[in-house]
């Protein structure tokens, strides 16, 4: 399966986990899970990651928010 970024719809796709995805183009990094793509982070300068989930995913097809806290 062969996958584009959403946010600037490069191939240009690395693999930085098991189920993790990272774009060279626009530096953000992509959950998956069974092939979709779940969860869209903004990777800082500092290395933390920005949920970019409110812009890229519909809200119908989040997975139930689960807290770490």
């Amino acid at each position: 399966m062969l996958l584009r970024c959403p946010n600037c719809n490069s191939h240009d796709l690395g693999r930085v986990g098991t189920n993790q995805l990272y774009c060279w183009q626009c530096y953000i990094e992509l959950v998956l899970e069974n092939d979709q793509i779940v969860h869209v982070y903004q990777v800082e300068e500092d290395g933390s990651l920005t949920s970019l989930d409110d812009l890229f995913l519909d809200d119908d097809s989040l997975p139930e928010q689960q807290n770490f806290a």
